[in-house]
């Protein structure tokens, strides 16, 4: 028993590099630190702040008084997925290890960030108030022309433009590149950081498997998405990492394997109030 326990321990912040590299969205994480867990284990509480605008300033009286409140919203988990590898018994635990650790991180890498960054952006797709156009991007000039027009919409609804983070397929981000003017360049120097998504991962909608080989596919209904804008504060997205679950072989009474398990439940949702940080553009 004690072997599983160091092995889980060990392996915990390796899969937390793991995720942070191979998961597209990642940069958009919450400050793990302010959110509290809620009354359920699904449940998080999330501080939200508020205060009270300018006042007239009185000579006699001096400064209006004011009001600021730190408020608590709680939130629930929507996302909740995992898998149990069954892998045959190893001679010790350093075996046992390595056997793990290439397992875990080559799932990490090709399973779950994948569907985690597709639901992410689905579940941000279809949060309402957000902004959307849709069109056919056939040059860099369409895509900086259609960048040009979503930046203005963001700026007009004084979106923080400090922390705006372009997400955009590789298609569509060679073809800039490819004009080589001050212009497409100066539109891509607008932001936070320019991320590129391939078009397996960019969808409106998607359909998660609850069985069999599990995985996500595009649903019925979903769209191919050109690109998204994202202001950090606009998002709610916390990951709850779930410690690796490692069942030895003398404790599994199924057979003589080590079981290995992997779980990951967070939240991804628009902030009602900040709906203008997101802009959506879809392919016709």
């Amino acid at each position: 028993m004690a072997n599983s326990i160091q092995l889980a321990q060990q392996f915990v912040p390796v899969l937390d590099k793991v995720y942070k590299a191979a998961c597209l969205t990642a940069v958009l994480d919450g400050n793990s630190e302010l959110a509290k867990q809620g009354a359920t284990a699904h449940e998080l509480v999330i501080p939200t702040l508020e205060m009270d605008g300018l006042g007239d300033y009185s000579r006699n009286s001096g400064y209006a008084a004011g009001d600021v409140t730190l408020t608590y919203q709680t939130v629930e988990c929507n996302f909740d997925r995992g898998r149990m590898f069954t892998v045959d018994a190893m001679d010790d635990a350093e075996s046992a290890g390595i056997a793990f650790g290439q397992l875990s991180g080559e799932f990490i890498r090709t399973k779950v960030a994948p569907e985690l960054d597709a639901f992410r952006f689905a579940s941000y797709a279809s949060a309402e108030g957000v902004s959307t156009a849709s069109g056919a991007l056939a040059s860099g000039a369409d895509v900086v022309a259609a960048l040009r027009t979503a930046v203005t919409k963001m700026d007009e609804d004084e979106v923080n433009p400090e922390s705006r983070y372009l997400f955009i397929t590789p298609t569509l981000k060679g073809m800039i590149e490819d004009m080589e003017t001050t212009q497409s360049r100066q539109v891509m120097d607008g932001f936070a950081g320019v991320i590129c998504v391939p078009q397996s991962r960019f969808y409106t909608a998607i359909d998660q498997a609850a069985d069999g080989a599990g995985g996500y596919s595009k649903a019925a209904e979903g769209k191919n998405i050109n690109f998204m804008i994202l202001e950090k504060s606009a998002v709610i997205q916390y990951p709850k990492h779930i410690a690796p679950k490692i069942v030895a072989p003398e404790e599994n009474p199924d057979a003589d394997a080590w079981k290995f398990g992997y779980r990951q439940v967070g939240i991804a949702q628009v902030s009602p109030a900040k709906s203008a940080g997101v802009y959506i553009h879809t392919a016709e």
